[in-house]
């Protein structure tokens, strides 16, 4: 077995490979060859042997600082950032598997691309203008819903002379100042958790507060509060489309709680986008499908009486303001040839709606390439 600088050469190879084939992420697991995660799909890395479970179990002591590792022994697992001096910043994610030491490895983006390079609507330019309010980017896990992020934070820093304050578990993109300052707090390295950071954010005079995921109670009100206090406030949420977000966020408090709640959530809500990376036809990419949620005075009216499945149609009449369906983005990029309809069925929420909307199977069509990878 290499020893520990031996095996952390090894690792930054792996990096590197992964990097060339265009791979998100990379999962090592005792008895295979690195495996990627590549426009969507797992395949093994080509000409890598089956890893040794002596090998993943050394790995860390050559890849962690001293109280990564630590934490790692005293907690069975561990989500940290990685910054490799020749390929740049990765997500690692470290576990055990029947005592063997597992990792996945998430490939962080690189650089900002632009919002028509990404396929994002038109609409989130108008976020980056807000003083204040709440947007949010949902999505199942490997959506985008960083990437999106990462591009408002850098939107506001090239255009606003603001502060901004992100918390991220963990950073995956550093912003450098431009016009703003940006400050990214990463939890286990800065902040030993979300609500202890959260509690002390508005001490820090932000203008913009980036939260890298509502995941509780907690998180949601402050993000709420924040955004009712003046603040434009940014975060993700694991909702499967933008007509549930508002629902979920109303019904993450108790009863009692939950009529202000809506109150408090339709004066502050911006709009939500719902995320799917949808690979091409010829699988070589994915592009973005997205379901779009804007806050006008009906979508705040629907919120506030919590009759939440009034939204669908708010939606749809709200189509000239740039909302739409995320049926209606999949059957865009069917009929133009870029995704398949087996691909545009699985990832549609109502398919029946889905059905009408398309007529015929087009001849596949060309498109750019995307920065989703």
């Amino acid at each position: 077995m290499p020893d520990a600088a031996g095996l952390g050469e090894r690792f930054e190879e792996l990096l590197l490979a992964a990097k060339n084939l265009g791979a998100s992420d990379i999962h090592l697991l005792a008895g295979l060859p690195p495996m990627l995660r590549i426009n969507g799909e797992i395949r093994g890395l080509p000409d890598w042997e089956p890893l040794a479970a002596d090998c993943l179990n050394a790995l860390p002591r050559a890849i962690l600082l001293p109280e990564q590792l630590a934490k790692l022994e005293a907690e069975r697992e561990i989500s940290v950032s990685h910054s490799s001096p020749r390929h740049g910043r990765h997500r690692l994610s470290l576990y055990h598997r029947m005592g063997v030491r597992e990792m996945s490895i998430r490939v962080v983006q690189t650089a900002i691309q632009d919002r028509e390079t990404l396929g994002l609507p038109p609409w989130v330019d108008e976020v980056v203008a807000r003083a204040s309010g709440l947007m949010l980017v949902t999505g199942p896990t490997g959506s985008g819903k960083t990437t999106t992020l990462n591009y408002l934070i850098d939107a506001i820093n090239r255009s606003r002379n603001s502060r901004i304050v992100t918390i991220e578990d963990p950073v995956e993109f550093e912003h450098r100042h431009r016009r703003s300052l940006v400050t990214q707090i990463e939890v286990g390295t800065d902040t030993p958790s979300f609500p202890g950071f959260l509690r002390h954010v508005l001490r820090l005079d932000p203008d913009v507060i980036v939260i890298g995921e509502m995941r509780d109670l907690e998180t949601i009100s402050t993000a709420l509060t924040g955004a009712e206090t003046g603040h434009l406030v940014l975060s993700t949420l694991h909702t499967p489309s933008a007509i549930g977000t508002a629902e979920r966020i109303v019904n993450a408090f108790p009863g009692e709680l939950q009529a202000q709640i809506a109150i408090q959530t339709a004066s502050t809500l911006l709009g939500v986008i719902s995320q799917r990376l949808i690979p091409t036809v010829d699988k070589r990419r994915r592009v973005l499908a997205a379901e779009v949620l804007i806050a006008n005075s009906a979508v705040r009216h629907v919120i506030r009486e919590r009759t939440f499945f009034k939204l669908y149609d708010a939606i749809m009449t709200g189509s000239r303001q740039g909302m739409r369906l995320l049926e209606t983005s999949l059957a865009e990029l069917y009929r133009s040839g870029i995704i398949t309809l087996a691909s545009a069925q699985a990832n549609a929420n109502n398919l029946g709606h889905f059905s009408s909307l398309i007529k015929s199977s087009p001849p596949p069509g060309e498109d750019r390439d995307s920065p989703w990878g």
